[in-house]
């Protein structure tokens, strides 16, 4: 015996299969009628729909369009969601916690709207993000220390992901950091390319962990995360 649901199903079945087969006028004779009960159903279920997705885009951060030609990539929700968890589990370690972003302003973004009680500061070359105010430094790497002596010496949560994959650019950002990063323990969280390896190693002594970055643009090489620190459990610890 076929329940009530059943048949709400059977009619809602039936009705989406004559859309799709291109059922017509001429053939509007032949077509079963919705019932009220149905038809019912169906608002039901499409507004569960349309709640489902605005709820899903309410949790999506707004960006502006990536500029290829300022190697800009902006990495998916799931990364920035877990490089955030992971930049407030440090916070909460920390008495005056502060966070700088070096040339990332996805994770920046992201910080701001599900952390916005951290102290955040981006530093980058492309000032259309001059919109975040105050929270905004223009950053040029190949000038890796001309930035504003407030800064200095001023987060002990410092996270950078340098533009190009090259050794130079790896060299100056690496600058950038010792410069802006507090004395005494300090924590550096570095998102690159896998043949920055050696180089995260040699420059600021990172080792890399288990996480895998990802970007809303499927990029061709490998990304990894870097950090100074073992994070154990989480973003799946440094690897062997």
């Amino acid at each position: 015996m076929m329940s009530a649901d059943g048949n709400v199903g059977k009619e809602l079945e039936t009705s989406t299969n004559n859309a799709v087969n291109g059922v017509g006028e001429d053939d509007e004779d032949d077509v079963p009628m919705l019932s009220s009960h149905t038809l019912e159903a169906l608002k039901e279920f499409l507004a569960e729909q349309n709640q489902a997705a605005e709820s899903e885009d309410a949790e999506e951060v707004s960006l502006v369009t990536e500029d290829w030609r300022l190697s800009q990539f902006w990495y998916d929700r799931q990364t920035a969601e877990a490089i955030v968890a992971e930049v407030s589990t440090l916070c909460e370690t920390l008495s005056s916690p502060r966070v700088s972003c070096i040339a990332c302003p996805t994770l920046y973004a992201y910080l701001k709207k599900i952390a916005p009680e951290l102290p955040a500061q981006l530093l980058e070359y492309d000032k259309r993000f001059e919109q975040y105010g105050t929270e905004f430094t223009f950053y040029d790497y190949s000038h890796p220390e001309d930035l504003p002596l407030s800064l200095k010496h001023s987060f002990p949560i410092v996270v950078a992901d340098p533009p190009y994959l090259s050794k130079e650019c790896l060299e100056k950002v690496a600058e950038t950091v010792r410069f802006l990063s507090k004395p005494g323990e300090s924590f550096v969280l570095l998102l690159t390319g896998e043949v920055q390896t050696v180089w995260a190693a040699e420059l600021l002594g990172l080792r890399p962990c288990g996480f895998r970055p990802q970007h809303s643009s499927k990029l061709g090489n490998e990304f990894r995360l870097f950090t100074s620190y073992d994070p154990r459990a989480r973003l799946g610890g440094w690897e062997n």
